[in-house]
């Protein structure tokens, strides 16, 4: 018996050993957003809520489920992006906001932390699913940002970009919206930039995402439709790499906001160059920006960001901003107001 209580200690210790020599399961960490604005709780119904928070769950599932398997950061928020803009609920592919000439034109940019790849399209119009033209443009093509026919005519080069008739992306909601930003435009004498009574601004629903993979990458994505009623082939911070996405081997920001001061303010890179330079905190550094840079300016919105460390900010200061969140101890949600 005396020999065998000093064999047990050192065979509990050699396990305890060995157990610490193991690594820790890698972090991963995904967050997405379908866009900001200022959306009264009553304006939804609860069919279009249950919709929405349906959305962002499947768009949570697909982007974790390359997460869970291994996969880059770079496919997840592919994959979550792309769910996104198949869901009519938000502004970007199907269900895209409608042009001063009544049709679409849509944007989508992607960045890869640790090689700073980046990929973006701007001014599409039959493009399904723009997010894929972003990483085609990125992954197969010498450059970063293709716009207009010129993009749709490298899409022509690629087997795997769908094409589809610009009336896919028609919806009857959008429409109306149009119709309604032309009848103020109308009786105002000039375009407002957003809405008098209440409704969602004209940028409502742009979509994003930013993934931390197991091997400690980021990716961010965003993809949008623009503003109702846009004139003159306007082209917004979505696809402007540091402006509406940065991604670099410390964090990953997608943004949603009236684009013009996104894209003055390089919002995307300063909250990932705070966190650079100044060793600000991910959540420091986001809520400088969006909650104090953009409005000083004259801007509202909203962002998403994620760090190495699967530290996840959500600020906004429009009201609400769709969103959804799966951090590293595997605990997730999905919000739109306040909550």
């Amino acid at each position: 018996m005396r020999l065998l209580i000093p064999l047990l200690a050192l065979a509990a210790m050699t396990a305890n050993a060995h157990a610490a020599d193991r690594p820790a399961t890698p972090k991963t960490a995904l967050v997405i957003h379908g866009g900001a604005g200022f959306v009264p709780k009553d304006a939804i119904t609860p069919e279009e809520y249950k919709a929405y928070h349906a959305a962002l769950n499947r768009a949570l599932d697909a982007g974790n489920a390359v997460l869970g398997s291994g996969g880059s950061a770079l496919d997840a928020v592919t994959a979550a992006v792309l769910v996104m803009e198949d869901a009519p609920q938000f502004n970007a592919g199907k269900g895209a906001v409608f042009n001063a000439k009544g049709g679409h034109e849509l944007d989508a940019s992607i960045m890869e932390g640790h090689t700073r790849r980046a990929g973006a399209v701007a001014g599409v119009t039959t493009i399904k699913n723009p997010i894929k033209l972003a990483r085609a443009v990125m992954e197969r093509s010498p450059h970063v940002m293709l716009a207009g026919a010129g993009a749709e005519a490298f899409a022509d080069t690629q087997r795997d970009i769908e094409r589809v008739p610009n009336s896919y992306f028609d919806t009857d909601k959008r429409r109306q919206q149009l119709e309604k930003a032309q009848r103020e435009e109308a009786a105002k004498g000039k375009r407002a930039a957003r809405n008098s009574d209440g409704d969602a601004p004209t940028y409502f629903g742009t979509v994003g995402a930013v993934a931390l993979d197991a091997h400690g990458h980021i990716a961010a994505a965003t993809s949008t439709g623009g503003m109702t009623n846009k004139k003159w082939g306007r082209v917004g911070d979505s696809p402007i790499i540091g402006a509406g996405t940065w991604a670099d081997e410390r964090c990953g920001v997608s943004g949603t906001g009236w684009g013009e001061f996104y894209i003055r303010n390089a919002v995307a890179h300063d909250i990932c160059a705070r966190v650079a330079y100044r060793g600000d905190s991910l959540q420091t550094a986001a809520d400088e920006v969006i909650n104090k840079i953009v409005p000083a300016a004259g801007g509202d919105g909203g962002a998403i960001a994620l760090d190495r460390d699967g530290n996840i900010a959500m600020p906004f200061n429009s009201g609400s901003m769709f969103r959804g969140w799966i951090k590293p101890d595997g605990s997730r949600g999905t919000a739109i107001h306040e909550e």
